[in-house]
């Protein structure tokens, strides 16, 4: 597939916004989508749709082979086995799930948790709630100015004898930052932690290959990946989740149930209580598939372009200043400008139909190293263009000049 040909598949970006054409650039919030996922949905929900796991008629079997063949695709699309992917509504729930069942399994009092400085927050909360209920601590990697992760201090910490688990973000949603977690991974299994990796921000940009990478854990949202609302995944690997108990009981998650005692069934059924989000899941697969078609090298040259046409031009404004400035990071630019409210900022680019996020972006500790309460943040995807980049800068300019 063209790179040059995928804007044609996304509907929404011929609207306007304001009376504008959009320039949707808020995309580490959340991505548009496809017609074939688009049209997988209301397939779907057309022609398809019953429950799964439980029917003998002809639509259940249908519809239980499309959530099986999404879950394939998925597992084939990251090199692992198809018992490795379980199906949540987000990367917040996975990251809950692992917390968890991981945490119960392997945390004991006194033992460590590392985070890092640029987590979003629901890769903080939960460690903190499960740390809270058993007596574990939590240590936090910082970050360097440039917005890098401080390697060295984070394989200090590893080499601390009670350090259970590792878990960070594999790109961070503010400042950009890619993490080298193959690296990162190899250090920390020399030690024997396990290592948690949240891949909301990466999914979109890079071709993910889990078998190269030898994280313990993966997690990602549909939403961030040009998928659904509501569906996500966790990777866990086979050997691990064998050991794990379950997240939620309810149906499905079972082997045999009665009053006095219950069996569960093996990954990644037991992972999965109650009906499931069927048709999101198709519409991941077919979002996943459509990113499979495309040339990611090609990907990463357009959406560094774009971070590249932007910042040439808000790098000339007086008072500007970026956050996160390591070399070949991802396609977000996040930013202040002396005496101009990010708010007042994000307001008047609207009005010239421009979509940007300004805000914490649920990274309240990261703000805190920062020394900012709130920046501004354009995110870049492979359906925008370089005119869409260069409008947002001019009107940043123009903002400015009526702000100031």
């Amino acid at each position: 597939m063209k790179l040059k040909d995928t804007r044609n598949d996304f509907p929404i970006l011929d609207r306007l916004n304001r009376g504008k054409p959009i320039a949707y650039l808020d995309n580490a919030a959340s991505s548009q989508k496809p017609n074939c996922v688009i049209d997988a949905l209301s397939d779907y929900y057309r022609r398809f749709n019953s429950n799964v796991h439980r029917g003998i008629y002809e639509l259940a079997e249908e519809a239980e082979s499309l959530y099986t063949n999404a879950r394939k695709c998925i597992a084939d699309s990251l090199s692992v086995k198809q018992n490795e992917i379980i199906f949540v509504r987000g990367a917040t729930e996975g990251l809950n799930l692992i917390a968890n069942t991981l945490g119960r399994s392997v945390l004991k009092q006194g033992d460590i948790v590392i985070l890092t400085e640029m987590e979003h927050h629901a890769n903080i909360v939960p460690w903190q709630m499960i740390c809270e209920q058993i007596g574990a601590t939590i240590k936090v990697v910082p970050v360097l100015p440039d917005g890098s992760l401080d390697l060295e201090k984070l394989f200090d910490y590893l080499s601390i004898e009670k350090v259970r688990v590792l878990s960070l973000c594999a790109t961070s949603n503010t400042l950009g930052t890619v993490n080298p977690i193959k690296e990162i991974t190899k250090e920390a299994h020399k030690h024997g932690t396990y290592v948690v990796v949240d891949g909301a921000q990466s999914m979109p940009h890079e071709k993910i290959d889990l078998s190269e990478c030898g994280c313990d854990f993966f997690v990602f949202s549909g939403h961030k990946v040009f998928g659904p609302m509501g569906i996500g995944v966790v990777f866990g690997k086979a050997s691990v989740l064998d050991d794990l108990p379950p997240y939620q009981g309810g149906g499905d998650m079972i082997d045999q149930v009665s009053f006095e005692g219950t069996t569960f069934a093996p990954s990644p059924q037991r992972f999965e209580a109650g009906t499931p989000n069927v048709a999101g899941a198709i519409g991941l697969g077919r979002a996943i598939h459509y990113l499979d078609q495309l040339d990611m090298n090609e990907v990463h040259m357009h959406e560094q372009n774009l971070l590249k046409v932007a910042q040439e031009q808000l790098h000339q404004i007086d008072g500007f200043k970026e956050y996160g400035t390591t070399v070949d990071k991802a396609a977000v630019i996040s930013f202040t400008i002396d005496s101009v409210h990010p708010h007042d900022l994000a307001s008047i680019l609207d009005a010239e139909g421009i979509a940007i996020r300004t805000g914490h972006h649920c990274c309240q500790p990261l703000m805190k190293t920062l020394g900012v309460e709130a920046t501004a943040r354009a995110s870049f995807a492979f359906y925008n263009t370089t005119e869409e980049a260069e409008r947002f800068a001019n009107a940043v300019k123009k903002s400015v000049s009526i702000l100031s």
